[in-house]
């Protein structure tokens, strides 16, 4: 398998997800503004949508679109427990808090990170982004250490991936003290810290 990614990007989430599962892959690094590969190659020839992430399987089929990637990996060894079986109420819990993540915390930061967007407007999804993280807070309070419960799955890599850009658009996350704590949790873990040295985020 291939991950075509960008630094920090939200492909650092299936990143984290392959090395968790002891996947065999490669990485191909994406410049997401020129929308070019490492060695000059058009990436809208790898991905019309023209943004990370992209897994290539084996077969050569690519599939696009984080949250699919992550549960297809994830599926692929159920043993690792990273999503539970398809038809349960836990699987439910999950796609939910997945599908809430992509739409209303996801979405939301790239008005933020857009350098055309005015001022106002950026203010204007911040505070979307806090009362969304306020909501994410509260799923806490019952002192679970990860998002859905007692056990790291595809959310929590994805949560991660999503609180670590506060820091780069202004935002402390020390608001949100369970979410500061998870993010702690989970940068703590081999796996998680292996793609961020992958990656160039944090020194070799």
């Amino acid at each position: 398998m291939k991950l075509y990614y960008s630094p920090g990007a939200c492909s650092l989430a299936p990143h984290i997800v392959l090395r968790e599962l002891g996947a065999e892959f490669t990485l191909e690094k994406v410049d997401t503004r020129a929308h070019k590969l490492a060695d000059g190659g058009d990436f809208y020839a790898v991905n019309p949508k023209g943004y990370v992430p992209v897994l290539e399987l084996d077969d050569g089929d690519r599939l696009t679109e984080g949250v699919v990637i992550q549960q297809y990996l994830a599926d692929g060894k159920p043993d690792a427990g990273l999503a539970p079986p398809r038809g349960t109420k836990e699987r439910r819990k999950l796609e939910e808090w997945l599908v809430f993540l992509t739409t209303e915390v996801h979405k939301s930061f790239s008005p933020v990170f857009n350098p055309a967007s005015a001022d106002d407007v950026k203010a204007a999804f911040k505070e979307k982004i806090g009362e969304r993280l306020n909501l994410v807070e509260n799923a806490f309070t019952d002192g679970r250490p990860f998002l859905t419960g007692d056990t790291f799955t595809v959310a929590d890599a994805y949560l991660f991936t999503l609180t670590n850009w506060t820091k780069f658009v202004g935002m402390d996350l020390g608001r949100w003290p369970s979410l500061q704590n998870h993010a702690a949790r989970v940068a703590g873990r081999p796996a998680v810290q292996a793609a961020l040295k992958a990656e160039g985020l944090l020194a070799a």
